[in-house]
């Protein structure tokens, strides 16, 4: 580089450092380290290397970038706005404001140019490892000879913080193993976290760890030198046989003299005074603040005409791709705009009555079979529990490089172990799977699905949390939902967590009761492609209802509907169930309605889908008039007030569960037929008197 070219650099950098430094510090709060740090890396990406276009975020061959240290938000806000993205100097000054387009931590759908909410450590990388899935996917599927319509790298901020957690190392380390080569980690390595220097918790090798891994690893000593930085970027774009990770040795707030290399300048402004010795120090004006110098604007707005000029390339080249694959080109726009193919629901599986019935499980496997069919962006897997939550894909293949299949494998087994297969399988890694899974939503073209036991959803959870928080449709299977998994005992029943996910924001939650409800599940699952949805299902078998006597189980649609009535006249008792018990329910419904009470049983898999149904639809369900009423279901009680107010009855678990065959344990902890029964007949004497 010439001297004037870095000396421009320089300038840029500076203005992001700075554009940071001034948001923070106006905002009162806020990380300036890492954006001080890390803006020479950023600088030397977002200049030389990122293939995007400011004008069109959502170009869909453009590179990802994934700022996994969402604290350092900053960093990527000031990209934003001297790259042309639709972000003014006026939303910078509004940083960690109200309704302001530059929230304290990135989030997607808020800011244009932002691909992924981040602030969780962790989350991003893992996420970013999900994008690099999708890519590869999707290259496999509709790439053609000439014709590379998807062909990109995902890159990745990631800090000492981000590589501490749990679920980057499950995420990394599949990495790894499927040899995700246009995966690039540009490692942060200031060795400082906010309560002080990472040598207090975290010693490890980190390079050692990422071979280990199968990576491909370089190491940058000087985070401030461009050129170095440029050339590991070049190298590692050059290994598509492995992702690579770049540890560039940074130091925190650079700049600072007084909180430069410290755990100070990680999670507080700096304060006026030091502000002031910064910018002296790195020979900035020190007023005024947020300052933009001219040339700066000039040099990095060059984004937009390259970008430009790239999409329109991409542009010509598709165009020539449609003439040639039009049929591929229409389904890739497809589903790339996340949009349904039609008559997708048209020709569901259709299950008989049968009093023996199957586990629900089961019949999400038979739907799943179907929706493989129609649905070429749907793909996803469980996490090493395929044998048992039946979430697979029967013939269409493996996830997998070449080869690295034990012959012995079992599942999905289809003509290819390559990056067209549709079977992931994660191993024992519920919380990347989770993360992944959301990368793939986020990187667009694919419907992602994944599979496990209800109880491991804790391990699950932070990124079913941001799935919803971003509204972004993935398929969450969880089987094995209550103590009616038996033997396994109280380590695998799960008790609380169907509630805890209920109250997730934006979480649908469906517990289907037989076969015909699965498929109103998935169909409404499909049909939310504005959030995440978590099916819930039975390891035993239950009951097909015959629906010739019960109500439709299309009543699903709306949450919750009346499944059956003993007669005409008003309810004297209201009867809910979900999944496995509305069986007991509607056979104590039966029984009292044998004894001359006026019953009604009412189906409520989805509270969610239920609360938004109109006001007048919940009524004629659920009357304010009949406050008599018992809730069934193998889950903590707590939280079925909603329904059944004060005056009304749980009939749930108190415990957590135990070993023992499941009809036993359904009779010792008291959910029966008989105790549902007797709770509701004196309900209702206690209402009417008698």
């Amino acid at each position: 580089m010439s001297t004037d070219e870095i000396r421009l650099a320089e300038r840029c950098i500076n203005t992001i450092r700075f554009l940071s430094i001034d948001a923070i510090q106006q905002a009162k709060s806020g990380h300036p380290g890492l954006p001080m740090g890390a803006a020479a890396t950023a600088y030397t990406l977002w200049t030389k290397h990122l293939k995007h276009n400011p004008a069109n975020p959502k170009w869909p061959d453009r590179d990802r970038f994934v700022l996994s240290a969402g604290h350092g938000s900053m960093l990527l806000y000031s990209l934003l706005h001297l790259t042309g993205y639709d972000l003014s100097l006026d939303d910078i000054k509004a940083f960690r404001q109200w309704e302001s387009k530059t929230p304290g931590h990135p989030e997607y759908g808020i800011t244009p140019g932002v691909e992924v909410t981040t602030g969780p450590l962790g989350q991003g990388i893992s996420n970013a490892v999900g994008m690099a899935v999708a890519e590869a996917y999707l290259a496999a599927r509709y790439n053609r000879p000439d014709h590379e319509i998807m062909n990109h790298f995902t890159y990745v901020i990631a800090s000492d913080g981000d590589l501490m957690e749990g679920v980057a190392s499950e995420a990394c380390s599949l990495a790894g193993h499927l040899g995700l080569g246009k995966l690039i980690v540009l490692f942060d390595d200031n060795r400082i976290s906010l309560a002080g220097s990472t040598h207090l918790t975290f010693t490890e090798d980190v390079v050692g760890r990422f071979l280990s891994y199968k990576w491909d690893v370089h190491i940058v000593d000087d985070g401030n030198d461009i050129v170095e930085i440029n050339r590991a970027l070049t190298n590692a774009r050059a290994e598509l046989d492995r992702p690579s990770i770049i540890a560039v040795r940074t130091m925190i707030g650079y700049g600072s003299p007084n909180k430069q290399d410290t755990y100070n300048s990680h999670g507080s402004p700096l304060g006026p005074e030091e502000v002031g010795a910064t910018k002296e120090n790195l020979g900035w004006p020190n007023e005024p603040e947020f300052i933009v110098p001219d040339e700066v604007l000039d040099h990095m707005r060059n984004a937009l005409g390259a970008g430009e000029k790239l999409e329109s390339e991409w542009q010509k080249l598709f165009e020539d791709y449609r003439e040639n694959y039009s049929q591929l080109a229409a389904d890739f726009e497809r589903v790339m705009v996340g949009r349904l193919p039609d008559n997708w629901d048209t020709s569901f599986p259709q299950f008989e009555p049968d009093p023996k019935g199957q586990a629900t499980r089961k019949a999400s496997e038979t739907v799943m079979q179907y929706l493989a069919t129609v649905l070429p962006e749907f793909i996803g897997g469980s996490a090493d529990l395929n044998p048992s939550c039946f979430t697979w894909l029967k013939g269409y293949g493996d996830f997998q490089i070449p080869g690295t299949v034990p012959e012995d494998s079992q599942g999905a087994v289809g003509s290819r172990w390559d990056y067209g297969g549709r079977n992931i399988h994660y191993g024992v890694r519920e919380h990347a799977m989770g993360a992944i899974s959301g990368g793939m939503a986020l990187h667009g073209g694919i419907i992602p699905y994944t599979g496990t036991f209800l109880t491991f959803s804790d391990y699950m959870r932070p990124p079913m949390r941001l799935a919803a928080l971003m509204g972004i449709r993935v398929m969450y299977v969880f089987t094995h939902d209550s103590i009616g998994l038996g033997e396994d005992g109280p380590t695998h029943q799960p008790v609380e967590q169907i509630m805890s996910l209920r109250n997730v924001p934006e979480l649908v939650v469906i517990r289907p009761c037989d076969s015909a409800e699965v498929v109103e599940a998935w169909r409404m699952a499909l049909l939310n492609s504005h959030g995440p949805t978590a099916l819930v299902l039975t390891r035993q078998g239950v009951p097909d209802l015959d629906r010739s006597t019960y109500a439709p189980a299309s009543g699903l649609q709306k949450g919750g509907y009346i499944l059956w009535e003993s007669s005409d006249n008003k309810p004297d008792v209201i009867l809910i169930g979900t999944g496995s018990e509305l069986h007991m329910t509607l056979g104590a419904g039966r029984k009292l309605a044998e004894e001359g009470v006026n019953v009604r049983v009412v189906s409520l898999p989805s509270w969610e889908i239920f609360d938004r149904q109109p006001d007048d639809y919940r009524e004629r369900v659920l009357p304010s008039s009949v406050t008599t009423r018992v809730a069934v279901e193998a889950g903590i009680k707590l939280g079925w007030e909603h329904y059944v107010g004060l005056d009304g009855a749980v009939i749930g678990m108190d415990s957590f569960g135990a070993s023992a065959p499941s009809p036993v344990l359904y009779e010792k902890f008291g959910i029966t037929v008989e105790n549902v029964v007797r709770t509701a007949r004196d309900l209702v004497s206690r209402a009417t008197g008698k």
